[in-house]
């Protein structure tokens, strides 16, 4: 049904409308009081439960930042099924991100390009929804995406993500340190290590005893992905999230004209799905086995999911196929990886 009603209707919407029209009725579900009656049919089995970060995951499949940018789901995105939601990318100050149009879908890749930029309230307003969010007993795992907010400098970057660190890391059950994206000027160059390592050491002291992870791109090479792994080690970060938006646009199936005329920006979905794989391995191979990676990119059905377990991955995360499966994809998950097994 939900393909029928995506190949005739929201196909048709402009990407970033068909997106918030969907986030209102997930947004809605605990509001209207739906959200108990839906979470009766997509519950993940108690068999899914994950231990990670000192935390208790219903489910190892969540939804990747980007989604919910300004927590204002949560609560109806776990009841559709998912075992762990991460907020943002938040930043210290507020922006409204770049220009419109900047969501573009390739449907023949099952793909999407963005250039959203980072578009938030700000973290200080989120902390106060958060916070209630975080108080209410039924809830997926939070966990909360910072970065570097456009209008600041990056000589300035630390400062600005220990603010958002300082207002948001009391709501969250982990933390994650956004350096990766391609759609703020000079963000993806903080994951040279002379830069990374003092902003991650700073923003460690800040979270205190919040799980800290950093969320790294596919585009960095493997000497890069190995150096920064070691350099997690070596801070006793808790995690990596591998990985963020490529800024290639290597072998698509989409005409070349579209792909052109949708111009910069992180592209995600399926055609990552092979380097986001290829980073993972390395590096679960880099770290020790009791660190947490969560593996993000690509990820659209149960078996996928499960590839991405079996190579190590202790999470995995989703957000494109979200756009192309529908609200029950969650549930098609959770009930997928029970067949598996």
């Amino acid at each position: 049904m939900y393909r029928t009603l995506f190949t005739l209707v929201l196909s048709k919407l402009d990407p970033e409308r068909a997106h918030h029209l969907a986030f209102v009725v997930i947004k809605a579900l605990p509001i209207l009081g739906l959200g108990r009656l839906v979470r009766r049919f997509t519950r993940p089995d108690p068999s899914l439960a994950v231990d990670a970060l000192g935390l208790r995951f219903d489910s190892p499949f969540g939804v990747a930042a980007g989604f919910d940018k300004d927590g204002e789901a949560v609560i109806g995105l776990g009841q559709l099924g998912f075992g762990h939601v991460e907020v943002g990318t938040l930043t210290a100050i507020a922006q409204p991100g770049n220009d419109k149009p900047r969501l573009f879908r390739l449907i023949p890749d099952r793909a999407v390009i963005n250039r959203m930029g980072f578009n938030n309230h700000g973290a200080r307003l989120a902390a106060g929804r958060l916070a209630r969010v975080s108080a209410k007993t039924h809830r997926p795992v939070l966990g909360v995406n910072i970065g570097k907010s456009r209008v600041v400098a990056v000589d300035d970057a630390t400062d600005d993500y220990l603010a958002s660190a300082r207002v948001l890391a009391p709501f969250a059950d982990y933390l994650v340190v956004n350096v990766s994206s391609p759609n703020t000027p000079g963000l993806r160059g903080l994951q040279e290590l002379d830069l990374l390592a003092p902003l991650l050491t700073a923003v460690k002291g800040v979270a205190g005893p919040v799980p800290l992870l950093v969320k790294i791109a596919p585009d960095l090479t493997d000497d890069q992905v190995q150096k920064i792994a070691e350099l997690v080690v070596e801070l006793d970060l808790a995690g990596i999230i591998a990985t963020n938006t490529t800024i290639s646009r290597e072998g698509l199936s989409t005409d070349q004209a579209v792909v052109a005329a949708a111009g910069a920006g992180g592209l995600s979905g399926a055609p990552l799905a092979a380097r986001s794989l290829e980073v993972l391995r390395l590096i679960r191979s880099q770290v020790p086995a009791d660190l947490c990676v969560i593996s993000v990119g690509g990820v659209e059905t149960a078996a996928d999911v499960q590839a991405r377990l079996d190579a190590g991955a202790t999470l995995v995360q989703g957000y494109t196929a979200f756009l192309y499966r529908g609200p029950l994809w969650a549930r098609q998950i959770n009930r997928g990886l029970v067949s598996a097994r």
